[in-house]
């Protein structure tokens, strides 16, 4: 019940529109019904003894039939229009307010959830749930009204020979329910099967140069067709169960239709009270009884389906994020001072092991900080605790003196900007790129970000900030997306900078360039700077060793070189033994 007051409040401003529904589909079906019984009086008209016919009474039956078929379709259509109005006013808000509680989520949250997995639900799971509920609005109250009101003018008009349904109905309800169920449980597995499939679309086409480059396109092929298989599968073997339904339906209605003509031809010769006009009309209620089952059938196999896409999107409507403002929260940040008090911390409360332990550390405003380590030693980790994309799983991470937990997630982020490892641009221009940092920038600080990231020579060369970039950037080089992120990082002017290797497609002297102008243009930023290689790092005010998720050295480039043999070993990797790097000229 939960679950359908969640999805049922993104109706909204649509609620009226699908009260309406079921109001003129009910109107409907009381004239639709009223159709068969008043072909009845038409049929009267005509006197099957003598062949006289009563012309003015069947012309006044006609055109109220012909009344009553218009108004239905009256009906019929204000129902619809009422119903697409409602159903795609569904889709739609359920779409805004899923991907809205996604913007919200932590990196914790978006853990639980892979992403070609929200991408089926934002598509795939809503036109499900759209579509059950078109039928719920509609097709299932129309269903059981035509159904009720069809059997008792069938008891009005035919007495006991009503009563065939009776044996008929059962027997054909067990059947259909014995089919859809066992149809159903494929039905259920098919959504895991399309988050396959969108994972496979999702990294052929985001990695298409590298497929191209390694000449895997028949091995993607090959990926793509035995996930569209596996959905073919089940889709098939659901459909295949589902057919026979079909000749369920046909042979109860050939029995219903026989059995009313069997006895209805014995009431016609033995009781003055049924003649042929009623045998005509109780073969079309019949089949309205018939076919209304067979919708409920119908409808209660979309249920099914939609009951496991409606689960889907629920996980993600109710899905609150772990990190939330407090009350009365600070919004503002002193300075870039970051201390951590025995910082512990693991990605999932069932983890095993921290992926931080017992880090302690502090952090001046303005210093220049280098982090250096070997890859799982958690150097990711540790900084994307100070912006609190995660929480601290124990101890004290402190920003300009305040608990990061007592910001305001937007002011403290606002303050802190992070390049991470994947560089995404996203398409449109590069001015509207890196607007990203900071929506009221100048020109003149737009051209201050792009020559402190060594970006303004390129960008010149491409044509200027109105330059096309293609989604992801594909149409540049990975050096040229990584200084655009750092110029969109630094254009916001934060207190914090981190770069997490984010200069590590970038040549040598340009990577000495940018530290240069980070120096001279940005002395009271707080910069950290994760880096694989030992000169991005050098002329660092200090430098932190990573080791198993514990810092294992600290200090200046000359000082780790003589006491920490983790540095002294990537340095001699990186420098022939030490034989041709001088820290002092990066």
């Amino acid at each position: 019940m939960k679950m359908l007051t969640t999805l049922a409040s993104s109706l909204r401003e649509f609620k009226k529109n699908a009260i309406l529904t079921p109001i003129y589909v009910s109107l409907e079906v009381v004239v639709d019904t009223l159709i068969p019984f008043m072909m009845k009086f038409l049929l009267d008209c005509f006197d099957q003894q003598t062949g006289n016919i009563d012309v003015k009474s069947a012309v006044i039956y006609g055109v109220i039939i012909v009344g009553l078929s218009l108004v239905a379709l009256l009906f019929g259509a204000l129902s619809g229009a009422q119903c697409a109005v409602a159903s795609a006013g569904l889709a739609r808000n359920l779409r805004h307010d899923m991907f809205s509680n996604i913007q919200s989520f932590s990196f914790k949250n978006l853990d639980k959830f892979s992403n070609s997995s929200l991408i089926t639900r934002l598509t795939t799971d809503v036109v499900f749930v759209q579509q059950a509920f078109m039928m719920i609005i509609r097709t299932a109250i129309r269903a059981p009204l035509v159904l009720v009101f069809a059997i008792v003018m069938s008891v009005v008009i035919g007495g006991a020979i009503s009563l065939i349904y009776v044996f008929v109905i059962p027997v054909m309800v067990f059947l259909l329910i014995l089919i859809f169920l066992k149809a159903s449980k494929y039905f259920k597995k098919v959504f895991k099967k399309y988050d396959v499939l969108n994972r496979v679309v999702e990294e052929n086409v985001s990695g298409m140069r590298v497929v191209k480059s390694n000449v895997r396109e028949d091995t993607e092929i090959e990926k793509f067709t035995s996930a569209s298989n596996d959905i073919y599968k089940l889709f098939s073997k659901a459909q295949g169960i589902i057919v026979y339904s079909g000749p369920v339906m046909q042979i109860s209605m050939y029995v219903c239709i026989t059995l009313i003509c069997y006895f209805g031809a014995r009431a016609v010769v033995g009781d003055a009270n049924m003649d042929v006009s009623n045998i005509s009309v109780l073969t079309t209620y019949a089949m309205q009884v018939l076919m209304s089952l067979m919708m409920l059938s119908f409808i209660f196999v979309q249920v099914v389906i939609a009951k496991a896409s409606a689960e889907r999107i629920y996980e993600v409507l109710v899905e609150r994020s772990d990190i939330t403002d407090k009350e009365n929260c600070v919004t503002a940040v002193k300075d870039g001072s970051i201390t951590f008090e025995n910082v512990s911390f693991k990605y999932s409360d069932t983890a095993e092991g921290n992926s931080l332990i017992d880090v302690d550390l502090q952090i001046k405003s303005g210093e220049t900080i280098g982090i250096l380590g070997s890859t799982g030693s958690s150097k990711t980790t540790l900084v994307q605790l100070i912006p609190r994309l995660y929480d601290v799983s124990q101890g004290r991470l402190l920003v300009g003196g305040v608990d990061v937990r007592d910001y305001s997630v937007t002011s403290l982020r606002s303050a802190v900007s992070m390049v991470l490892q994947k560089n995404v641009l996203f398409s449109g221009t590069i001015r509207e790129n890196l607007l990203w940092g900071n929506p009221d920038a100048s020109d003149e600080q737009i051209a201050l970000a792009l020559k402190i990231s060594a970006s303004d020579e390129f960008v010149d060369r491409l044509g200027g900030l109105e330059t096309k970039i293609e989604q992801g950037g594909a149409n540049l080089s990975g050096g040229q997306r990584q200084r655009l992120c750092i110029a969109r990082a630094i254009i916001g002017n934060p207190k914090i900078l981190i770069l997490d290797d984010s200069t590590s497609a970038v040549d040598m002297g340009t990577d000495a360039r940018i530290r240069k102008w980070f120096a001279e243009f940005m002395p009271d930023t707080t910069k950290i700077i994760i880096a694989q290689r030992v000169a991005s790092v050098s002329g660092a005010d200090r430098i932190i060793v990573m080791e198993g998720g514990r810092i294992n050295g600290v200090g200046t480039h000359e000082q780790l070189l003589k006491d920490n043999e983790i540095y002294r070993e990537i340095y001699q990797s990186q420098t022939r033994q030490g034989g041709d790097f001088d820290a002092k000229n990066e």
